[in-house]
């Protein structure tokens, strides 16, 4: 049996972060969360085997999402990992686009598009 794909979610919104566990779980991930940049880089420092995908919220306290990519990017054991953005800011791909990131969704979430793009995402990795 293969093992299963895992994705770190990034969001300072509790009940966002517990909605995309139950979501992805139900799907076949293992899932990871962190509610800011401090926690995530944290989780992936300590991990065995880094995640598949990386979803990140922007606007979060302590460590923000750009703040976030920036440290991903200079850590080359990290630096690999593909990220999809995922923001309320109307202009979430103008954002995304500067950090070197693999997609963006906006917020509210369309779980069938965000689905997908995890999936093609997460196997491309």
């Amino acid at each position: 049996m293969q093992p299963l794909q895992t994705l770190l979610v990034v969001d300072d919104d509790l009940d966002i972060r517990d909605a995309l566990q139950d979501v992805f779980e139900l799907e076949g991930y293992a899932v990871l969360l962190a509610a800011d940049g401090l926690e995530a880089l944290t989780q992936l420092r300590q991990v065995e085997t880094p995640p598949h995908l990386i979803l990140l919220d922007l606007m979060m306290p302590r460590m923000d999402g750009f703040a976030f990519r920036e440290a991903l990017r200079r850590d080359e054991s990290l630096s690999g990992i593909p990220v999809l953005v995922a923001s309320a800011d109307l202009d979430v791909k103008g954002a995304a686009e500067g950090l070197g990131v693999a997609g963006w969704l906006r917020k509210p979430l369309d779980l069938s598009e965000l689905l997908s793009t995890v999936k093609r995402l997460s196997h491309a990795a």
